[in-house]
C-alpha cells in the first residue's frame, strides 16, 4: 500500500538491502519494526518491497523524529541482528521531500 503523506516538506528514510539466505526470523522482525515505528512520534507511514533488493521507505515529520527512532532500544537490537545475520549489504539514506505528486485511477 502507498503511504498517505502530508503536504511537504517531510523526510524519507530509504533503506535498501540484499539479504542472506533463509528467513531466520526476518519477516517477523520487519513486521514488528513497522508496528513499533507507528507508535513513534513523528512517524507518517512506510512502503516496502522485497525481491532481489529490499527497499523500505519510511516517512517522518522531522529529523528529530528520525533520530529518536534510531535510538529506540528495540529497533537498535533488531538493527544489530540485521548486521550480524540478515543482510549481505545495506544502505540507509535520509532525504527531505520537497514535493510529491499523486495519481489515482478511478
Amino acid at each position: 500500500m502507498i503511504a498517505s503523506t502530508p503536504k511537504s516538506p517531510y523526510y524519507a528514510v530509504i533503506f535498501t538491502s540484499t539479504r542472506t539466505e533463509g528467513d531466520n526470523g526476518y519477516c517477523k522482525a520487519a513486521d514488528r519494526m513497522i508496528e513499533l515505528a507507528k507508535q513513534q512520534e513523528g512517524f507518517i507511514g512506510a512502503e516496502s518491497a522485497r525481491n532481489e533488493i529490499g527497499i523500505t521507505v519510511s516517512y517522518w515529520r522531522d529529523l528529530e523524529s528520525i533520530k529518536k527512532w534510531k535510538e529506540n532500544a528495540e529497533h537498535t537490537v533488531v538493527r544489530e541482528k540485521g548486521r550480524n545475520e540478515w543482510y549481505k549489504t545495506f544502505k540507509t539514506r535520509i532525504a527531505k521531500v520537497e514535493r510529491d505528486y499523486e495519481f489515482e485511477r478511478q
